[in-house]
């Protein structure tokens, strides 16, 4: 950590933006992982500032057109506890039950979810590796079990939050704030592959602050779930999927599949959703859309199991969104 670095609280929304706006700030709300992030970024972080006391980036509340929006700072143990998230848009909430303890729950928000480090350990050693300006991902002949298998062309890290895969499977939006104003950007277009940018992993600008998500309408018969695998002892998925389907008169008329912990982004698996879009679901169906998506699939050396987790997780959530399985 930094020897001189400066601690700031602020008070309301426009005077963390102005802190935040200047060279070195970097933002903390519920602290679960400040130190491992400034290890990371440590040559450049002068100030840290804290915005846990702006209240009006807490909440869940109903918005006009029958949806929901969420604050940053709400925790996600207020998440996966809230009755309309739950009924509603239960990826989401299976998701925030997922992301840790129930001591991390109370304190992690979902904002801080959202927008955590990566956990590779070659960046968060002191690795000058591709997402510290270096030329290599130093995952490619090192120790590679925990790594992405799809869209890894030059970064093999894997994005740690599970809430994100829920968001991205549900349509949601993000509210940011910064020094232009206000804008929303679809959660999908929230995270940045290495190939567009390789040193952040969001569309965050110096001084931009996420302040809400934002959920559509849940359409009637639509239904989500959300599937990990993770050793015992940890808080970060081996394996996830995000699905949420909309099935009339016993044909799939909509559908995402969002897989978690697979790339460097939440990984939309339009292979899995062709196969399942206009079909009438059946065990086959869902067989063949989880094959579909591992079709492209490129694990490393020590992270081949991936393969067949992913499939396994694709089958349970599909049968469950679809119907297939009755409710327990």
């Amino acid at each position: 950590m930094p020897d001189d670095i400066s601690f700031i609280r602020a008070r309301s929304l426009s005077e963390a933006v102005v802190h935040l706006s200047t060279r070195g700030a970097r933002l903390v709300a519920g602290g679960t992982d400040l130190a491992g992030s400034l290890h990371i970024d440590r040559q450049h972080a002068s100030k840290i500032v804290n915005i846990l006391d702006i209240g009006e980036l807490r909440g869940i509340d109903p918005t006009a057109d029958g949806g929901l929006r969420i604050g940053a700072l709400t925790t996600l143990a207020e998440v996966c506890g809230q009755r309309d998230v739950e009924d509603r848009y239960a990826a989401l909430s299976q998701a925030a039950f997922c992301a840790g303890r129930t001591d991390l729950r109370d304190r992690a928000t979902i904002g801080g979810n959202l927008c955590q480090r990566p956990r590779c350990w070659y960046l968060r050693a002191d690795s000058v590796c591709l997402r510290k300006g270096g030329d290599i991902c130093f995952a490619v002949d090192g120790d590679n079990r925990y790594h992405g298998i799809l869209g890894t062309a030059s970064c093999h890290m894997v994005h740690p939050s599970d809430a994100a895969s829920a968001l991205v499977a549900l349509d949601a939006r993000a509210r940011i704030v910064g020094p232009s104003g206000m804008r929303v950007v679809p959660m999908e277009r929230f995270f940045l592959p290495p190939t567009v940018d390789a040193s952040r992993e969001n569309v965050l600008g110096q001084g931009d602050i996420l302040t809400d998500v934002l959920l559509p309408p849940a359409p009637t018969g639509w239904a989500s779930r959300y599937r990990r695998a993770s050793e015992e002892g940890t808080d970060y998925a081996l394996a996830s999927v995000a699905a949420a389907m909309l099935v009339i008169e016993r044909r799939i008329v909509q559908v995402s599949v969002i897989l978690g912990a697979a790339a460097p982004v939440p990984w939309r698996s339009r292979e899995a959703e062709s196969e399942l879009i206009g079909r009438v679901p059946t065990r086959r169906v869902v067989e063949e859309a989880a094959e579909a998506a591992m079709a492209d699939a490129m694990p490393m050396a020590d992270n081949r199991y991936k393969v067949a987790l992913f499939r396994a997780l694709l089958v349970d959530a599909l049968e469950d969104v679809s119907g297939l399985r009755p409710p327990a």
